[in-house]
């Protein structure tokens, strides 16, 4: 019965944005915004510039909501539309590029350890702290549920490009968990990785 009224509401709110309805615009900025500005710092490091991201994007929501036809989540449609605002962000600002040398990770980190000090604020931030290349694609693949193939369309590279960043970006994870283990400090220098 409660999914039943929010789904109604949700319908109610998406008629009102096509209609051009301002409180129907602003509920559903209300409604989304938080979650999908934390989905654009993934991706935009300097929050400023993530802002600019989410209004940009949500711009194109309004102007774009009769596209979105009620297949499916109307929150992953929107979530679809923050991650190519984010991507496309990144092109034109020349900010994303692909590293390519990184040195496998040679030791496990004790993850039932670290499982009882590491919380997913400090998953977000280590992940936040990957090189451009590698937390574009560690998103969008580990999540946002991408699929290799459609992260090679995304970014323009090959699919066997985007396995690579994402092994890379799990080896820098591993060797600074390893980090992490071994200080038992949540804070790395420079030289830890």
């Amino acid at each position: 019965m409660r999914f039943q009224i929010y789904r109604t509401s949700e319908l109610n709110m998406i008629e009102g944005c096509k209609k051009g309805d301002r409180s129907a615009q602003k509920l559903l900025y209300d409604r989304f915004s938080g979650k999908m500005f934390a989905l654009c710092c993934r991706y935009v490091k300097d929050k400023m510039e993530a802002e600019d991201v989410l209004v940009t994007a949500f711009t194109k929501i309004l102007e774009r909501i009769h596209q979105y036809k009620g297949d499916g989540s109307f929150e992953g449609w929107i979530r679809r539309v923050m991650v190519n605002e984010s991507l496309s962000y990144l092109r034109k600002n020349k900010s994303m590029y692909l590293e390519t040398d990184i040195e496998a990770a040679d030791q496990e980190p004790n993850y039932d350890r670290l499982e009882n000090q590491l919380e997913a604020q400090d998953l977000l931030k280590l992940i936040s702290e990957l090189p451009s290349g590698y937390r574009i694609v560690f998103n969008l693949y580990a999540i946002d549920g991408y699929s290799h193939k459609e992260i090679g369309e995304q970014l323009g590279i090959n699919e066997n490009t985007s396995k690579s960043q994402l092994s890379r970006a799990r080896s820098l994870l591993q060797k600074r968990l390893l980090v992490l283990d071994e200080t038992g400090t949540k804070e790395f220098k420079e030289n830890d990785i």
